[in-house]
């Protein structure tokens, strides 16, 4: 009994962080508003990290010089890669590409931890999985746009988000690595802050190094002509659809097989194509509400079918 309750306990976390991952889109939308993709996803991860470091110093672990390099690996992935090419490739393409885009991501999840994790997912479970993502791309589909959403795809800002996607894939398999021998809790806050030092060093760098080599074309980070709506929203991005996501979601494959924790990764495109919709003044059609039945219908199925025990290895 306590087993089958942690496991809910399980689905439910990466259905939160799912839901919480959706709204990431709006309140980064607020924050580009008044700043350019690096300095965005710079702050957004330094409010981040804020709430990471109390983990951090009451959790104190020693890593052996393998998984030092196996977390170093993972945050990179995870965070300046991921990041920077998913929202650069956000400004190049339309919300409706990009969003379909990441849809695809639970069968890319299911794909990866059946071939390098040894985790078993049968027939049921990939119709399901697939059912998800076609239920992810009706709701972006559903959607009309608007006057103001005249931008066009770009097949360089698509490649850019399925880019950002396989760097996922690397970062939460090689976290669930890390998690058979350390807690979620220390695993993230570990990831979150290398990864935030990784990424400060890359956008800070060049402004501060510039006057070694006698040029100033690069201005300082935006901080007083920030509005209070910016750091707001920055910051909620950060504590709320950053750090609590990611430990949410850490804790919950921890828990669950990845492959089927997967399928909530379509909340996010599902959810962040709804509050993109009412932001852009559009309506969501029969297809948007058949869409949603399917990702309903797919985590219903994946979260109440017996399985079989996963493999206490992964990433062999």
């Amino acid at each position: 009994m306590v087993s089958r309750r942690v496991t809910y306990l399980g689905y439910g976390a990466c259905a939160l962080a799912g839901c919480l991952w959706g709204t990431g889109f709006y309140f980064g939308r607020l924050a580009l508003n008044e700043m350019s993709v690096e300095y965005m996803v710079l702050y957004r991860f330094l409010f981040a990290s804020v709430g990471m470091l109390p983990i951090a110093f009451t959790q104190l672990v020693r890593l052996t010089r393998s998984e030092v390099g196996i977390l170093l690996t993972s945050a990179a992935f995870g965070i300046p890669i991921q990041f920077l090419l998913q929202f650069h490739g956000l400004a190049l393409t339309t919300v409706s590409h990009a969003s379909l885009m990441v849809g695809a991501m639970p069968v890319l999840l299911a794909a990866a931890a059946a071939i390098f994790a040894g985790e078993r997912l049968d027939w049921i479970g990939w119709a399901a999985l697939g059912g998800s993502t076609v239920g992810a791309a009706l709701i972006v589909l559903g959607g009309s746009r608007g006057p103001a959403g005249r931008d066009e795809p770009s097949l360089t800002g698509d490649l850019l988000v399925v880019a950002s996607l396989v760097t996922a894939l690397a970062w939460i398999l090689l976290s669930k690595k890390l998690m058979q021998t350390h807690s979620p809790t220390v695993v993230t806050s570990y990831s979150i802050l290398s990864g935030t030092i990784m990424l400060a060093v890359i956008v800070l760098g060049p402004w501060l190094v510039q006057p070694l080599f006698g040029n100033r074309t690069l201005g300082p980070p935006p901080l007083t002509q920030v509005s209070l709506t910016a750091w707001i929203a920055l910051a909620i991005s950060g504590l709320l659809c950053t750090a609590t996501t990611t430990l949410l979601w850490n804790w919950g494959i921890h828990h669950v097989p990845a492959s089927r924790a997967g399928v909530f990764l379509n909340i996010e495109p599902a959810l962040g194509s709804w509050l993109g919709v009412r932001l852009l003044g559009e309506h969501l059609g029969p297809f948007a509400w058949v869409g949603g039945g399917l990702i309903l219908t797919a985590a219903v199925i994946l979260t109440t079918r017996g399985h079989q025990p996963e493999p206490e290895i992964i990433l062999e």
